[in-house]
């Protein structure tokens, strides 16, 4: 394949086809995402009211969803400290995305970096920049609306996801990036609609649902694209990668410093929620249109998959 680029475009004169069809060209999936940015963006800051207290009697986060739900403990546990539960959770997950935004945001930098910059798929990568600048602010804002610490991944993750973002191949970036998004993406979409949630939570919800559809769309042609073009190494590298970064995802994902925090017994509450049917199929629900698409294009293969299957994301 050549790459022929302008001052002005970038145009790709020989098609590329996946197991999913013929690939669209990248310049015209930009300017749609363009156009719809432009149409279909919120300033968290004025678009939500911050100022309104919170609501007696509702949750932070779907009952369903919170990590204990339908264990021997939840069972034991009363209505308000569910729901104190729910409140810690929805802050250990908004202090997840904020850890990784800021990473995509440099594998979106890395990845720009040596691409022509009048591009309309340069421009789109700085418009996305710009939408998780946003939603780190107002995830930040949402934790501490509701009065609730920060819970900052382990140190261990945090400095592995400093290799990550500094090594990371492109195509193993994307398929990191769906990996965050997705997932949360999943949850919210049933959190946004649930009037027995916090209104602010809901808005917040919403607001990022909108918005990351456009940056799931972008990362899913963008990791097609590379899967079809790189290297068989650099192919390997992202079934490996994706996968090691699934297993950290799932551990990572709920800080279990939020079950001594509601007066729950540590060791207790993170076995049980390992032991949990429940959660399993949450996680796998939540992974399954993600787990699908990877299968298609090839990235669930070889030591990848166990990777996967290991992280309890895949069944």
């Amino acid at each position: 394949m050549t790459t022929v680029t302008t001052a002005t475009t970038v145009t790709e004169p020989d098609a590329l086809r996946d197991a999913l069809g013929l690939l669209k060209d990248r310049e015209q999936v930009a300017e749609r995402l363009l156009d719809s940015s432009a149409k279909h963006s919120f300033d968290p800051d004025t678009e939500l009211d911050w100022d309104a207290p919170l609501e007696e009697g509702k949750w932070f986060w779907p009952p369903e969803l919170v990590s204990l739900y339908d264990t021997p403990l939840w069972k034991k546990m009363s209505e308000e400290q569910r729901m104190e539960l729910s409140r810690h959770e929805a802050a250990s997950l908004a202090s997840l995305g904020i850890w990784f935004e800021i990473i995509l945001m440099q594998l979106l930098v890395r990845h720009i970096y040596d691409k022509s910059v009048t591009s309309a798929h340069v421009r789109y990568a700085l418009t996305e920049i710009a939408d998780e600048c946003r939603h780190s602010k107002m995830f930040a804002r949402m934790i501490q609306k509701g009065e609730a610490p920060a819970y900052p991944v382990s140190r261990l993750n945090h400095n592995l996801a400093r290799i990550l973002k500094t090594v990371s191949t492109t195509p193993g970036s994307f398929a990191c990036t769906l990996l965050g998004e997705e997932i949360l993406d999943w949850m919210q979409r049933l959190t946004f609609p649930d009037e027995r949630v916090q209104t602010i939570v809901r808005g917040v919800t919403r607001i990022h649902v909108v918005e990351e559809a456009r940056h799931v769309r972008y990362a899913r042609e963008e990791l097609r694209r590379q899967m079809v073009t790189a290297p068989r190494w650099e192919q390997e590298l992202t079934r490996v990668s994706c996968g090691e970064a699934a297993r950290v995802f799932s551990i990572a994902f709920v800080n279990p410093q939020v079950y001594t925090n509601v007066g729950l017994d540590r060791r207790e509450a993170v076995a049980q929620v390992k032991a949990s049917g429940h959660r399993r199929e949450v996680m796998q629900s939540g992974a399954g249109r993600l787990t699908e698409f990877l299968d298609d294009i090839g990235v669930l293969r070889g030591v990848g998959r166990k990777l996967w299957k290991s992280s309890g994301l895949l069944a």
